[in-house]
């Protein structure tokens, strides 16, 4: 089939690469020119594991351009991966979906489905129908179809093709079977719908994962307070079937461009109708407060960051992925520039947005080793692979003090103690850091030894 493809960012890149590789013809476009040149380089402009060789693979069926015509003319089925960013009030901004659909209207010259996968307020299908109607050239047919994505990022190509379902929100049988042609060759199984309930489907999807990450970052909480481990714990609700392993690791927050903000668009959503969703408060709430943890724990140790330096490992939200929105490392690195400190920021991936936020406050290092030597705190926040794999010892080696706050849980906490570490963790038993009773390392006036 001709696919375009109206946005070359995450979701856009993804979804283009993926429909091509599985035989389709796509154009992907995008207004903006110096992102298509980079694209038509053979350069992609994101991090996403395996995406580049999956462009470079299907390059004969992939194109890139910035020409409305080109793009939309003859398209059996165009796709809106447009940004839908957050407005002060946490309802979405929308105005990249209405000027992609106007360039539609205006290019098109045959009969084709619109299918919106950016994430958009519930009834946003039903205004673009109503839009396309007026709008649109007489006797050219557009059909309007939900079709949301739920990629994550980091695995978003293996999520794209190999994905638990397809979500068609569809109002005609025709728009049902052209959108089931499209995703034939993926062999996936479907979920039929009315344009409504896809759109709440990706909504109530995922700040059903926000809650399920907030409430586990609030068991470690509770944890610290008695005594218990919050991995054994996490380990062993997660093999209840009801409730499942994935997204109970305990940590310092969510972040990224999904979670927080259709958190805050649904929690407008249904404040604009008169509802209060409380548990979705209560899951902002513990993210905004989750994030300082790390902060928290290291105040026993350092209560004046003025002058010291601090060793951030991990600016990207997660690993795999270059993307520092709603990062809670970034929102700590600003908060200790504030309070004087000297930080240096290692991150495989996301240095290039660091340096973008921050300029000459903060020092990027290429490795892990330069971001450590001497300084008198490490705070952990990305479980990048380097980070789980790093030698212990070499922290006590090069730290002036040896101080590890580690928002991850990446290590062994004997192991810590071992190789003669102060380590402060998430939700896991006391013991490996400050104990009752014990005399505070204020390493401002005496230097742990």
């Amino acid at each position: 089939m001709k696919i375009t493809i109206a946005g070359a960012g995450y979701v856009g890149l993804v979804t283009a690469a993926c429909l091509a590789d599985k035989g389709h013809d796509v154009i992907c476009v995008d207004v903006d020119g110096e992102k298509i040149h980079l694209l038509n380089k053979g350069i992609v402009p994101i991090y996403e594991p395996g995406l580049e060789p999956l462009i470079e693979r299907n390059s004969a069926r992939l194109r890139f351009t910035t020409n409305d015509v080109e793009a939309y003319q003859q398209a059996e089925v165009i796709m809106i991966a447009v940004g839908t960013p957050p407005l002060p009030d946490g309802s979405v901004h929308l105005d990249a979906v209405w000027k992609a659909l106007g360039r539609v209207v205006l290019a098109v010259e045959r009969d084709c489905l619109v299918a919106i996968k950016s994430t958009v307020p519930v009834g946003t299908g039903d205004e673009a129908a109503r839009f396309v109607a007026e709008n649109g050239r007489p006797g050219v047919r557009i059909d309007i179809v939900s079709n949301p994505e739920f990629l994550s990022q980091g695995t978003a190509v293996r999520d794209t093709l190999q994905a638990p379902r397809i979500v068609l929100g569809v109002e005609s049988e025709r728009a049902e079977r052209v959108m089931k042609d499209l995703y034939a060759p993926f062999a996936l199984p479907y979920v039929v719908t009315d344009r409504r309930s896809a759109e709440m489907i990706k909504y109530a999807a995922n700040v059903f994962l926000a809650l399920k990450i907030s409430y586990i970052n609030e068991i470690p909480n509770v944890c610290e307070l008695v005594g218990a481990d919050v991995q054994a714990v996490a380990e062993a609700i997660g093999m209840d079937p009801r409730i499942g392993r994935r997204f109970l690791r305990a940590g310092v927050g969510y972040g990224g461009s999904c979670l927080p903000k259709d958190a805050k668009a649904l929690y407008a959503l249904a404040a604009s109708h008169g509802y209060s969703l409380k548990t979705v408060w209560a899951a902002m709430d513990v993210n905004e407060k989750q994030k300082w943890k790390l902060l928290d724990k290291a105040r026993p140790y350092i209560r004046d960051f003025r002058n010291r330096t601090v060793a951030v490992l991990g600016a990207a939200f997660k690993p795999g992925t270059d993307d520092v929105r709603e990062s809670p490392a970034l929102a700590n690195i600003e908060r200790l520039i504030a309070e004087g400190a000297n930080v240096r920021v290692w991150d495989p991936a996301a240095l290039g947005h660091v340096a973008r936020c921050f300029g000459d406050a903060v020092v990027c290092c290429e490795t892990i080793e330069d971001a450590i030597r001497g300084a008198d705190v490490c705070l952990i926040f990305t479980e990048w692979p380097a980070v789980l794999q790093f030698d212990l010892h070499r922290y006590k080696a090069l730290m002036k003090t040896p101080i590890v706050v580690d928002g991850r849980n990446c290590y062994d906490p004997k192991a810590a103690k071992a190789a003669g570490l102060i380590y402060e963790s998430i939700g896991r038993p006391a013991g490996l850091g400050l104990q009752a009773g014990d005399e505070v390392v204020d390493v401002q006036r005496q230097p742990y030894r």
